[in-house]
């Protein structure tokens, strides 16, 4: 066997961005301690699964991932197999028994032990769990410029821990009370990320309108923003995953003064009819929801929305349902994410009965988005001819015989909004690079344009690639 200090490591990294962030810090901590980075997990010494446990369906892919990863390792092609994030830290001990093959187990805690982890792995070590019961830490970054992205966007998790106790949530019991980065460590982050050649720094936490106010600061979130607008180069900040009832006036305000920040508001609503937010512990939204979508635009004419409904909650009826119904019908989000209710372990929900069937509950998320998809359709021919910037993220393949660019424009975020397809990108484009285009139509959820003049607004530098991660 190798000697330990040899060892690789490659990442199988699950779930949502902030998640992505954390395996980043982690491979940080390895690389410091002299532990590299494997082209893929496939050819990597030790692979580690980092896992998310937000929803039955989350479980499930993690699930596979792992046995996947145990396969792998029974044929041969690795030493060991570590778990990590939320899945591991939601069960502890009790994971041993369902994943026998797996070596190690480590918590949302305990990121910077994963090196002596990944060496009494690679060791031989067995058995090994390191979870603590209550998280309370805080992560910056010892690479902040190191990016699993995979295009010229980074994530900048500024806050950890969730201080809200929604009913059908289990992120609280397991990532811990709500914790913001300070303001000096966020701007040497997004620095590092700019200049290693992002150009979209992706503001996340599992509520970024609460940043700061741990601290005692009312408008911490808006004081951000108005700093990293301050940096220089041209680049996109976004803000993700805000709290309907925490959309403040001065944040509004901030968001359309700004040079930098995308209008973009991405404010999950979960539910319209205030019967089912007080049964969600929501009852502080409902005022908030329904004026959410006029109040937005009314501030930021131009503003772009994302939201995301839960359906098949128990208690929810047929009338609740068509509340939810007309309510989007009447907001026309731009973009909205629904999911089915999924009974989570330690919550609130849990314990409530009159549960809508399987069959309910999936029809009625088919027909919110039916209805949405109805409501895209309407906005993507109203903005045929609508001219934009679009940032480069890879070539594509071909659209009606021409080749493409793959890019998004100020109004898709990644992963969950589709993409811009780009046809007359100029030889030499590359990934970050801006281009200037007028919208020609779409299919789907993507759009689709045309380079104006085939001229580039401005080049990026080359993104340097990251190895390790999937």
């Amino acid at each position: 066997m190798a000697h330990p200090a040899s060892v690789s490591v490659g990442f199988i990294s699950l779930g949502c961005s902030k998640n992505v962030v954390d395996a980043q810090v982690m491979a940080g901590f390895l690389l410091d301690a002299g532990i590299c980075l494997a082209p893929s997990p496939e050819t990597a010494d030790v692979v580690i699964v980092n896992t998310c446990a937000f929803i039955g369906d989350a479980r499930e892919e993690a699930a596979a991932a792992i046995l996947k990863a145990c396969r792998h390792k029974a044929a041969g092609g690795c030493r060991g197999v570590v778990v990590t994030g939320c899945m591991a830290q939601r069960y502890g001990t009790r994971l041993r028994a369902s994943f026998p093959d797996v070596d190690a187990f480590a918590g949302v805690d305990e990121l910077d032990r994963i090196a002596s982890i990944v060496r009494r792995v690679a060791a031989g070590e067995r058995g090994v769990v390191a979870v603590s019961a209550a998280p309370s830490r805080l992560y910056n970054p010892t690479r902040p410029a190191l990016s699993f992205s995979g295009g010229p966007f980074a994530w900048l998790k500024i806050a950890e821990g969730c201080d809200h106790v929604c009913g059908f949530c289990a992120i609280p019991g397991i990532r811990g009370k709500f914790r913001s980065r300070s303001v000096d460590d966020l701007m040497a982050e997004a620095r590092a990320l700019l200049g290693a050649g992002a150009r979209e720094l992706n503001v996340v936490a599992q509520d970024t309108t609460a940043y700061g106010r741990d601290r005692g600061e009312r408008e911490g979130l808006a004081a951000l923003l108005r700093a990293l607008d301050t940096l220089d180069g041209r680049f996109w900040i976004r803000v993700l995953y805000g709290y309907p009832a925490s959309l403040s006036d001065a944040l509004l305000e901030t968001v359309a003064a700004s040079r930098k920040v995308c209008r973009y508001f991405d404010v999950p609503v979960q539910h319209s009819h205030p019967d089912m937010l007080r049964a969600m512990l929501r009852a502080d939204t409902a005022k908030p929801v329904a004026a959410l979508a006029a109040r937005i635009r009314n501030a930021v004419p131009d503003a772009v929305l994302r939201t995301t409904c839960l359906v098949g909650y128990p208690g929810e009826k047929e009338s609740h349902f068509e509340h939810l119904l007309a309510y989007l019908e009447e907001a026309r989000f731009d973009h909205v994410g629904v999911f089915v209710y999924s009974p989570e372990e330690g919550t609130a929900a849990c314990r409530l009965g009159d549960l809508p069937s399987p069959q309910a509950a999936e029809d009625r998320r088919r027909r919110l988005m039916l209805a949405q998809r109805r409501i895209v359709d309407r906005k993507r021919r109203e903005r045929i001819g609508v001219t934009a910037d679009a940032l480069l993220i890879r070539p594509g393949r071909a659209l009606r015989g021409r080749a493409s660019w793959e890019a998004r424009l100020e109004r898709q975020a990644p992963d969950v909004d589709g993409v811009t397809r780009v046809v007359g990108v100029p030889a030499g484009s590359r990934p970050g690079d801006w281009a200037r285009v007028t919208l020609t139509g779409g299919r789907n959820y993507d759009l689709h344009a045309v380079a104006d003049n085939g001229a580039r607004v401005c080049a990026a530098p080359r993104m340097r690639p990251t190895p390790g991660q999937r």
